[in-house]
């Protein structure tokens, strides 16, 4: 069984994305690389903990954080140390959904689902 997690603001025809648990852990190992250690924490752990996150839970990141979050995120994707093109197209695909709530000023929710 997939444990996904499914952010608002997304590419797709229901304004959402799914992403792998395993590869935003993936992608919290990479931030800790890729970011300065004094800006990367909120980040990692925010990614980290999708681990730990129960199947059904729901999570909204006000706009504010989900804009600090989406330039971290590009960071991420732009950065020569990601050599997966899983893993940078995951960080472009969530650099853009949490632009984008943090543009029209709403929470940037996160759902964790089973498939």
């Amino acid at each position: 069984m997939n444990i996904f997690v499914t952010t608002s603001h997304g590419a797709d025809f229901f304004g959402e994305d799914r992403h792998l648990v395993k590869s935003l852990t993936s992608l919290a190992d990479y931030a800790r690389g890729c970011l300065p250690a004094d800006e990367r924490e909120p980040l990692v752990q925010l990614l980290a903990a999708q681990q730990a996150v129960e199947v059904g839970t729901e999570q909204a990141i006000p706009a504010a954080e989900a804009e600090a979050f989406a330039g971290q995120f590009r960071r991420i994707a732009r950065h020569h140390f990601l050599r997966s093109t899983r893993l940078r197209q995951a960080a472009a695909f969530l650099a853009d959904s949490a632009g984008r709530a943090a543009a029209d000023g709403q929470p940037w929710t996160w759902r964790t689902e089973a498939a």
